[in-house]
């Protein structure tokens, strides 16, 4: 499993605005794409413009690919980007070691 990790800075003032749009783009959308496994959103408390979006994939090529080439992926920013204040970082993650 291969984990997206994506760092968002959203416009000052817009967070209750972009709770409930970050949530409403992974599960009506994103959770559609093939190899979609869950996801975590977590909000910034020192920093509150500042959000961590967690998703897991089958494969890389399901977010690199499949996702990022589908009309989910024109929804999806249709949904989150106008609220952000600088394009996310995005990066991939392959699993070291766990807590059970």
């Amino acid at each position: 499993m291969i984990l997206e990790l994506a760092d968002i800075q959203i416009l000052p003032g817009k967070q209750t605005e972009f709770d409930s749009a970050i949530v409403n783009g992974v599960q009506n959308v994103i959770s559609q794409s093939k190899g979609f496994r869950g996801y975590k959103i977590h909000k910034g408390i020192e920093s509150p413009d500042r959000y961590v979006l967690m998703i897991f994939w089958d494969t890389l090529e399901n977010h690199t690919v499949d996702f990022r080439s589908s009309e989910l992926f024109t929804q999806w920013r249709s949904i989150v980007s106008p609220f952000f204040a600088a394009p996310p970082k995005v990066e991939h993650f392959d699993l070291l070691s766990k807590s059970e």
